[in-house]
This record gives structure tokens, C-alpha cells and sequence, in this order.
């Protein structure tokens, strides 16, 4: 028996000199190791051998099949290689040739500039909320100081889905209204409001129908404008650098008394008139004022104890400033030669 295992051996090496690919090794280890091959057909002369040899015929077996095994997959792996490298060879690069220029994405213009006011605005205490986009009459207008029938509410041509009770939230100061109704008139409030707000226009290069506010809100004790003030320009010079400055003019809004328009320095002409200032030297950025009593009241919080400060930004105005767009729909259209020029939220010269 050990001689015919002998003779198995001598003739696999033979005939593995022949195989040159792995379908011709595929082959062969079916000839020897498939059911009916030649080393599992020895384990059907077990019944013929004696009692007393069946242990070393086992033992002549297993060293017989785990030889031819071992065989075949050194075999293999030695034909795996030689293609490998035959195939590096024919696919070789020549890296002396110019590379592909891949364009990889770049950040959304109106989420990076959002993404910077949350981060100056947590790093001086503030907490980001959001809030139904969907929003109820009483919280959009009526708790703003805004009650039904005032002449205000014409200016926001809001988009009433049932009756006038259900509406899309034409500004994101209802969600300053939720967060200080959850303090109970009790909290100090320190929030940052930006979202998607609906208003009825015409789509055209300075207007739309959607937009992104910014809102923010504080209310504690003793608050004045001159916190606000140092609020605004901390948040101005980390959008459009430090030497930027902030002026406040009167203004009138039915949430805040007194109100303000936020105004900075042409960050263009450093002052001296061009046409993004449009020759005054001064840009309008922001809305703001000192929380109105009314607010504070139909919030739960006692005006006699508690005053607060709100502003709010338009983020496309301020994304068109920084980065010199003069179209808004830029931020809302597929075409990727707009945003192309930004990598990770910066402007970039590009070809």
C-alpha cells in the first residue's frame, strides 16, 4: 500500500510541472481529490484491509491526502502570484503623465456660515435650538407682540395652510417663544435660533420665497443694549475680521423697544464708499433691539425682573457679503460651477 502512495506522489509532482494556469490546477485537483478521485478512492480499500493494519493504513491515508493538499495550494498560491505580477506589469502607471484633476465636494456655502455664528455664539454660552417649520398662528405672530389685524402682518406675506390659525413660520422667533415659555418665567435664556423661514415673493436675484434666519436670543437680569452691541461685533469680526466695526441705527420692530438696525464698515473699502456699500461706507446686516416688555410678559417672564436682548441675520445676505455672490439663487440652484470656487466653506481662486 505505501508503495502505491509512493507512485500517487511521483506521478502529481510529474504532472504538476505540466500546469501553467489555475483552470488547468483546478483540473487536476479534481483528477486526485474530487469523490471520485485518486486519493479519496484509497479510503474505499478500508473495508479490504485487515484489522490489524487499518490503523496504519489511516495513518498512510491522512499523510497521502494532506501531501497532495498541500500540493495543490502551494501550487496555487505560486500561479495567484504569477498573475499578479503579470497583470501589475501590463497595468503599470506612468506616473511622468499629468494626473486626472478629480474636483472634490465642498460644504454648503449656507450651512458653513451658520455652522461659524453657532460656534462664536456656544463659545459665549449659547445653546442651539430649532423648532417646528410648521408653526401655529399664536406663536409665529401673536406672543411677538403682533396680534391679529396689525398692519404687520401684511409685510411678512405668510403662507396660511388652515385657515389663519396654521401657517409656515415666516421668521424663526417662534422658536425664541417656546424655549422661554419652557424656562417658566424662572431660566435665564441663551439661545441661538437658525432654520428655513417661508415668505410669498418673487424669485429673482435678491429675493425668494425661502430664506435662512439666524436668531438670537438672551434674556437674564440687568440686560442692555450695550450687551448687545458687544454681542454683534464679537460675532461680525469672526465672520468678516477684526477690523470690521458695528453701529447701531433706531429702527422699529413690534418684538423689541427699543429697536435697531445693525449696521458694519465696509469690509471692501475699509469706509471709504464702493459699490457693495453702495458709497456710504456702511452695510445693513441685522435687525435687533432689547426683548419688548409684552414678549417677556406673555412668555412667563416678570419685564419688571428679567430683560433680554433678540437680532437676527438673514444667512444668504450675509453669505452674499462675505463671499461676493450677487445672485441668491446661486445657493439654491444644481449648477456645480457656482460652488466649484468654495473648498470647506472658503473662497478659492479656481481655473
Amino acid at each position: 500500500m505505501k508503495q502505491k502512495m509512493d507512485e500517487i506522489k511521483k506521478n502529481l509532482e510529474v504532472e504538476m510541472k505540466d500546469v501553467e494556469d489555475l483552470k488547468q490546477l483546478n483540473d487536476l485537483r479534481i483528477k486526485y481529490l474530487s469523490k471520485k478521485g485518486i486519493v479519496t478512492e484509497l479510503s474505499s480499500m478500508m473495508k479490504e484491509i485487515p484489522n490489524e493494519e487499518k490503523k496504519e493504513f489511516g495513518m498512510l491515508l491522512n499523510e497521502i491526502r494532506t501531501y497532495v493538499t498541500k500540493m495543490f495550494d502551494a501550487k496555487k498560491e505560486s500561479l495567484e502570484k504569477k498573475a499578479l505580477e503579470e497583470r501589475l506589469e501590463k497595468e503599470a502607471i506612468d506616473i511622468s503623465l499629468p494626473s486626472t484633476r478629480v474636483y472634490l465636494g465642498a460644504p454648503n456655502i449656507l450651512e458653513k456660515l451658520i455652522e461659524e455664528v453657532e460656534e462664536v455664539c456656544m463659545s459665549m454660552g449659547y445653546d442651539v435650538v430649532d423648532g417646528p417649520e410648521v408653526e401655529e398662528d399664536k406663536y409665529n405672530f401673536e406672543m411677538l407682540n403682533i396680534p391679529k389685524g396689525h398692519p404687520a402682518r401684511d409685510a411678512q406675506d405668510t403662507f396660511y395652510l388652515e385657515g389663519e390659525e396654521i401657517l409656515l413660520r415666516s421668521q424663526t422667533s417662534p422658536v425664541q417663544v417656546r424655549t422661554m415659555l419652557k424656562g417658566r418665567g424662572e431660566v435665564p435664556v441663551r439661545v441661538i435660533c437658525p432654520g428655513k423661514t417661508y415668505r410669498r415673493d418673487d424669485d429673482d436675484a435678491t429675493h425668494s420665497h425661502q430664506f435662512m434666519q439666524i436668531e438670537g436670543l438672551l434674556v437674564d437680569k440687568d440686560i442692555s443694549l450695550s450687551d448687545l452691541k458687544g454681542t454683534i461685533d464679537v460675532i461680525v469680526k469672526k465672520l468678516f475680521g477684526d477690523d470690521v466695526e458695528t453701529r447701531f441705527r433706531p429702527s422699529y420692530y413690534q418684538f423689541t423697544e427699543p429697536s435697531v438696525e445693525v449696521d458694519i464698515s465696509c469690509f471692501n473699502c475699509k469706509g471709504k464708499g464702493c459699490n457693495i456699500c453702495k458709497h456710504t461706507g456702511w452695510i445693513t446686516i441685522a435687525g435687533a433691539g432689547v426683548v419688548h416688555p409684552n414678549v417677556l410678559r406673555m412668555s412667563g417672564y416678570d419685564p419688571e425682573i428679567w430683560s433680554g436682548f433678540a437680532f437676527g441675520f438673514g444667512a444668504e445676505r450675509m453669505a452674499m457679503l462675505k463671499y461676493n455672490i450677487n445672485d441668491l439663487r446661486v445657493f439654491y440652484n444644481t449648477d456645480l460651477r457656482e460652488v466649484k470656487h468654495f473648498d470647506r466653506g472658503e473662497l478659492k481662486n479656481d481655473d
